[in-house]
């Protein structure tokens, strides 16, 4: 690796790869750093077998019809899947009577008519304040849906910073993994991988940066890293940017954790389903059968919920969503549950957690966290996304913003 660059990208998971993609069409010298062996960051699909790949990150194109990742994969021929998910389909539900789905309907309409009326308001606080005081049976799965949706207990949620969240709805799925997908847009040959940055000096007329593979300098710099590793100064800059850290920290990242089991009878399991394990807490596991008809069975855990399973140790997720599994369908499916994989996104070093949320007061941090440092620092990444944060394509629409604007500070154009 050579010692001077015009531009570092530190990180290489979607918003690092958006930003070298573009920097690379420009006259410069570009190089990726990134910490682990592996690129993609938080986009990370693992091959179980040869025909199962395990999304063990971002497994759907949320806003899939306005999404930039699906126009780019369908260019490189990577196969999309638009049937609409199970969770949002009320026949699929496995948990729920049709009039109890039509109620909790209900309740999830009235909160977020809620919330939003007082984020339009210009109200702030925790979104908690604003449970439909008349839908109490089903507060705690609305707990638990923030749980997923949040990574975090609605007490810990901006209503502002909720309120600024876009979808469209249409969700899609990449058969052979989100993760590869995202992956495979990767301008490999400019990624170093195994070179961690440890500091950067942004004193002098050059940026030094102290990576794993020794010093180099830079023109400009594009960070990628999570708002967690910013929060916690993993990467030391001097002089440090205490905005950066307080934004960061308003920022933190929630917990999601996924257990993947795969049944010996699949066909005890409706494919293409979905199962709430219990709807009378938040403490629960929500359930994907079968996607895509495959012999799978996907579990998801968040916020706090999340957060205990893995502070209990390796397996206890498993044993948890096993347990569920058992109470619905029976004593018999517990020695047909085969465990595939167990994530760890909460003690994962290079994350330290899922996708941000806003803590309330907070929500005006993530423009604070992208604004730009001296025309060389440049921020991207999820958490600084404004309207489609928590996403994998909010984490991309960075990457290219970052680099637009490292572009327009050293008087360069795509080419």
């Amino acid at each position: 690796m050579q010692d001077e660059f015009d531009v570092v990208v530190v990180g290489a998971g979607a918003a690092g790869l958006a930003a070298a993609a573009r920097l690379s069409r420009a006259a410069l010298s570009v190089v990726v750093l990134e910490g682990q062996g592996r690129i993609g960051g938080r986009a990370h699909t693992l091959a179980a077998r040869s025909d199962l790949p395990l999304d063990l990150g971002c497994g759907w194109l949320h806003s899939a019809d306005r999404n930039p990742l699906a126009a780019l994969f369908a260019r490189a021929g990577v196969a999309l899947d638009q049937t609409p998910p199970a969770w949002s389909r009320p026949e699929a539900n496995q948990s729920l009577t049709p009039e109890d789905q039509a109620a909790f309907a209900r309740a999830m309409r009235d909160f977020e008519a809620a919330l939003d009326q007082a984020a339009r308001a210009g109200q702030e606080g925790r979104a908690i304040a604003h449970l439909p005081p008349k839908a109490a049976r089903w507060h705690p799965m609305l707990e638990a849906f923030s749980a997923y949706y949040n990574g975090a207990p609605l007490s810990q949620v901006s209503v502002q910073d909720y309120g600024a969240f876009t979808d469209t709805g249409v969700n899609w799925r990449a058969p052979d993994g989100y993760g590869a997908a995202i992956c495979g847009l990767a301008p490999r040959s400019l990624i170093v991988p195994h070179c961690a940055v440890l500091s950067i000096d942004h004193t002098g007329p050059r940026l030094r940066l102290e990576t794993a593979r020794g010093a180099i300098t830079a023109k400009a710099a594009v960070l990628t890293v999570s708002s967690a590793l910013i929060a916690q100064e993993a990467i030391r800059i001097h002089p440090r940017l205490p905005a950066k850290v307080d934004a960061a920290t308003g920022l933190p990242l929630g917990q999601a954790e996924k257990v993947f089991l795969r049944p010996a009878a699949p066909e005890v399991f409706p494919r293409e389903s979905h199962l709430w394990g219990v709807t009378d807490r938040a403490e629960t596991g929500s359930y994907y059968l079968r996607p895509l008809g495959r012999p799978v069975i996907e579990a998801y855990f968040g916020g706090d919920h999340a957060r205990a399973l893995s502070a209990a140790g390796p397996g206890a997720a498993t044993a948890f969503a096993i347990d569920e599994l058992v109470a619905h369908y029976g004593a018999d499916v517990r020695g047909q549950l085969q465990p595939l994989a167990e994530t760890g996104w909460g003690v994962d070093p290079w994350a330290m957690g899922a996708y941000s949320h806003a803590l309330p007061g907070c929500a005006a941090a993530r423009r604070a966290l992208a604004e730009p440092v001296d025309g060389r620092l440049f921020f991207a990444g999820e958490a600084t996304s404004t309207r489609s944060f928590s996403t994998a394509h909010g984490a991309w629409e960075s990457g290219l913003r970052a680099a637009d604007e490292a572009l327009a500070a050293l008087g360069l154009r795509e080419a």
